[in-house]
């Protein structure tokens, strides 16, 4: 199911207010060289509107046809393409080189959504026309003392079985898979992963060492429990010494987590419920009601109750379970009792649109999710500025069970992550960030002077924020302003934001 239409160019390049931060270049230290001395300079901290595309474009995503040139049944889509099943990132073909050798890289951080999987429980049909198995893959569980090693320890895994002495069948579909679990094709997409950036920042540019230093390089992942699956096939990517070797992953307690991100705001889950998925704003109706013809079809041939509320809040279910039948190559779902009545190419198509089009209402058309996501995802961006920070010499790092000397930090996330990430930093042109996205932020000193650069998708991200604009060696000082100004140094004021009457926030006032 490839796609005809032209690419879109998408990896090319709180209410109105501002702030005053002295920047004028780069981050300074006690002796600033001439050429970074600061000034007073305005940092926009306002919610600025995408560009307008066709993703967006409620009109093109009811009567359209294709998806945009997107692909979403191959993980081997062309390298700087929208490819769902693996999308684009940074690898030595596609890798923008800074052509200023005086400009040295400093530190990296990366953030990318896990590879693709089987789709979630709650996403399959009642009753699946085919099985889905696993078992070309291992997926460990298990535990062993250390520090100091103890007894050694099986390498222990899940097998998967239903039994003929249990009666009840299980929903969805039958197989050897967990729904979710990372397939053996996303493992596969996570080892390239790995070895993709290995070969940018240790090979090309020489930035991380040949062989594993964990007081160099840390990786860590969510309490979903697919993170750590991704994990453990990148690091062996990056570092194939690493294979069948203890390798640490750095977790935060679950109901803290910035990163996946686990953790109470109730401001923000407000603002969400009320613009957006399972809200009654006629805005966010509008597409559903304009899909009602194509929600019918779908509902009649997947058995889905009609009145069933999560699926007809939103496209994410049919998203979910389509684009993961084609990611694997599995065919489009028939009815289980006339087999000839299949999901056509043009409806999953469509559905395609519609999820692009949800993903892009949610987390940048509508001025909502601009606070919306700085509330939810404020604290791990926080800690993006306190590592930022520590790489200039500033204060400790955002993780103290690191070495101080820690320059590659890689995090392996899910697509809610991504999106408030990429509303917080206003992509300019969004997207549902598909298996793989990846953000990845690398800090550059030049003459004394700190400067940032963030790629999306493997190239240089382009913002819609006046202040952010083309994300290219932009002056550290304005990028920390604009972090601090909306979430404040160590997070200080997202307990705050958080608690904040949801009243206050959208700007219409408390009544």
């Amino acid at each position: 199911m490839r796609y005809s239409q032209s690419t879109l160019s998408l990896f090319a390049g709180l209410s109105s207010f501002s702030t005053i931060v002295n920047s004028q270049g780069g981050y300074y230290g006690s002796a600033p060289s001439a050429s970074c001395k600061p000034s007073n300079t305005t940092v926009d901290l306002s919610w600025h509107a995408p560009v307008k595309s066709g993703i967006n474009d409620l009109s093109t995503v009811i009567n359209g046809t294709g998806i945009y040139g997107f692909v979403f049944n191959t993980s081997q889509g062309p390298l700087s393409t929208y490819d769902w099943c693996n999308m684009p990132h940074t690898n030595v073909h596609t890798y923008p080189k800074v052509n200023d050798s005086s400009y040295k890289l400093e530190y990296v951080e990366v953030i990318h959504r896990h590879h693709k999987r089987t789709p979630y429980a709650a996403n399959t049909f009642p009753v699946e026309s085919y099985s889905w198995d696993c078992s070309d893959e291992g997926l460990f569980f298990g535990g062993k003392p250390i520090n100091p090693y103890g007894n050694d320890s099986a390498s222990t895994y899940w097998e998967v079985y239903t039994s003929p002495s249990n009666p009840l069948v299980p929903e969805g579909f039958n197989g050897t898979c967990q729904f979710p679990q990372i397939t053996r094709g996303g493992l596969d997409d996570s080892h390239q992963h790995g070895v993709d950036l290995k070969a940018v920042y240790s090979g090309m540019l020489g930035f991380i060492p040949e062989q594993y230093n964990r007081s160099l390089v840390s990786y860590r992942v969510t309490n979903n429990v697919i993170t750590s699956q991704v994990a453990s096939m990148l690091i062996a990517g990056m570092y194939p010494g690493r294979a069948n070797r203890d390798t640490p992953l750095l977790i935060q307690p679950d109901s803290i987590d910035s990163l996946e991100p686990a953790y109470t705001c109730s401001s923000a889950s407000h603002l969400f419920s009320s613009y957006g998925s399972g809200s009654s704003a006629p805005s966010w109706h509008q597409h559903l009601n304009d899909a009602a013809s194509l929600y019918a079809k779908l509902d009649a041939l997947s058995g889905v109750n009609p009145n069933a509320s999560d699926w007809h809040m939103s496209f994410d279910h049919y998203f979910d379970n389509l684009s993961a039948r084609l990611c694997h190559a599995k065919p489009l779902p028939c009815d289980i009792v006339n087999t000839t009545n299949c999901v056509t190419e043009a409806e999953a198509n469509e559905v395609f649109r519609l999820g692009e089009y949800e993903y892009s209402f949610i987390y940048r058309d509508s001025n909502q999710s601009f606070p919306a996501s700085v509330g939810s995802y404020g604290i791990w961006v926080a800690e993006l500025a306190q590592n930022i920070r520590h790489a200039m010499g500033d204060g400790q790092s955002s993780v103290n069970a690191t070495s101080p000397q820690i320059r590659y930090r890689h995090n392996v996330a899910h697509d809610g992550s991504i999106s408030r990430l990429l509303a917080i930093l206003q992509l300019d042109r969004m997207v549902w960030p598909g298996m793989g996205s990846e953000v990845v932020f690398e800090l550059y000193s030049k003459s004394g002077c700190y400067f940032l650069r963030v790629l999306w998708g493997g190239q240089i991200m382009n913002s819609s924020n006046p202040s952010l604009g083309r994300l290219d060696m932009v002056p550290i000082d304005t990028i920390l302003a604009y972090f601090d100004g909306l979430v404040g140094v160590g997070a200080s004021k997202i307990p705050g934001i958080c608690q904040t009457p949801e009243c206050a926030v959208d700007g219409e006032g408390c009544a």
